[in-house]
């Protein structure tokens, strides 16, 4: 069983590009099904997708790599060529130490960040629901959490770092010479937009709207914050009257385009508008960051922002580290165990199905002693006895045939194994 990773994140590609595989959680267990259905033998497989990064892990045959490879750009309708001059593959400890990190919050744009995890947890749990989590994976990510619980609870790693959304406040500050002033408007109703209106809301912005595919949703989420809530299909018309956007949808399409913004503006007499698009793919189209009265921001161009105060944190990164290559070290050290050519695991299930065979033929023998009407104490006494002989011939056997040179080793083992001081 090899253990290996392909992936795709904001270090490796472009946003455009991470937005051709990007997923919803909805989304995992099908393409999962469709995946594993695609290769003649099924790997153990697990599928994250986040604004920052796309990765697929795996248990299974090594060979099943490259096929995975051409799997995966055919699904985002790339050619395996331009995919593979983005992708990173990582095998064995390499993919462990990767999954760990990526837990920690140490892959991520922002160092620490706490968010990854969750959405970890959501896509082994979608895995888990589609079959194709087995025990190889299973052990790894249950490793990855502890590792991550670890390095929050005993690191730093957390302290002062700038999430994606208090980012976004800190750059309309330095738009607008008070956030009081102006009316913003979220688009999307997930975690993400929960966190931009937690943030913006501290701001006491003039008016704060929510526009989101379900009212439902909306109005919940809304209600906490006194906003307004309206439709996504209202936001062309309405779109004139918010001096930021903050946007995050699953949508697999742009929801605010070109010429919506231009009409927004020309309304506007053309006073800034600020906008943030924290979807992969994008919920605002690319050419609208070339509009001369619009200030807009992707997930990528806030990078720069959320790294502040990154070299204070670079001592906790150390000391995480070290937690996290003992995690690795302890997960290879299990996957080694495993291993029938070089594990313990395959030699313990055959010593056990050893002794369960001893065991039945002895159960047979004694019942068949008490069927003939032997006494129940000499059918217990012949019962220990036998199964004793059974389990000690090999031993014993060994001892007396071993050569002069190695009889010592050999006795000392047999010592040690059977007579072992038990207090």
């Amino acid at each position: 069983m090899s253990v290996w990773a392909l992936g795709i994140n904001h270090q490796t590609a472009p946003l455009d590009l991470r937005g051709r595989f990007a997923f919803a959680l909805d989304q995992i267990q099908p393409t999962l099904n469709g995946y594993r259905q695609s290769l003649p033998r099924q790997p153990e497989a697990t599928l994250l997708s986040t604004c920052n990064r796309t990765e697929l892990y795996a248990a299974g045959d090594q060979a099943a790599v490259e096929p995975t490879l051409d799997w995966l750009a055919q699904t985002g309708g790339v050619s395996t060529h331009v995919l593979r001059d983005h992708a990173y593959i990582l095998r064995e400890n390499d993919a462990a130490r990767h999954a760990f990190r990526v837990a920690s919050g140490l892959d991520s744009m922002v160092l620490g960040e706490a968010q990854i995890l969750g959405q970890m947890k959501d896509a082994v749990r979608a895995a888990e629901e589609a079959g194709a989590l087995g025990t190889t994976l299973h052990q790894l990510f249950q490793r990855s959490f502890a590792v991550a619980k670890q390095v929050r609870s005993s690191t730093e790693i957390g302290a002062h770092s700038i999430s994606m959304t208090a980012a976004a406040v800190r750059l309309a500050t330095q738009l607008f010479e008070d956030i009081k002033d102006i009316r913003v408007l979220f688009v999307g109703a997930g975690d993400m937009i929960e966190l931009a209106a937690t943030h913006f809301a501290a701001k006491t912005p003039k008016s704060m709207s929510i526009a989101n595919r379900t009212l439902e949703r909306g109005e919940k989420l809304a209600g906490r914050f006194g906003a307004e809530v309206m439709r996504l299909a209202e936001i062309p018309d309405r779109l004139h009257e918010f001096d930021a956007v903050i946007s995050c949808t699953a949508s697999t399409l742009p929801i605010i385009g070109l010429g919506a913004v231009e009409r927004a503006l020309k309304k506007r007499r053309h006073r800034p508008m600020f906008m943030v698009d924290l979807a992969v793919p994008r919920d605002i189209e690319a050419e609208v960051k070339a509009l001369d009265d619009v200030y807009l921001y992707t997930v990528d161009d806030l990078a720069s922002v959320v790294q502040t105060g990154k070299d204070n944190r670079q001592a906790a990164v150390a000391q995480a580290e070290v937690i996290i290559d003992a995690g690795v070290l302890s997960f290879m050290h299990w996957l080694q165990q495993r291993d029938p050519a070089t594990g313990m695991v395959p030699l313990i299930q055959q010593i056990h199905a050893q002794a369960d065979e001893w065991r039945s033929a002895e159960l047979v023998r004694a019942r068949k002693l008490l069927a003939k009407g032997e006494p129940v104490e000499a059918v217990l006494e012949a019962l220990s006895k036998g199964l004793t002989q059974k389990m000690l011939h090999g031993t014993l056997a060994e001892l007396r045939s071993t050569d002069a040179d190695s009889r010592a080793a050999t006795a000392h083992t047999v010592s040690r194994l059977f007579l072992r001081d038990k207090s």
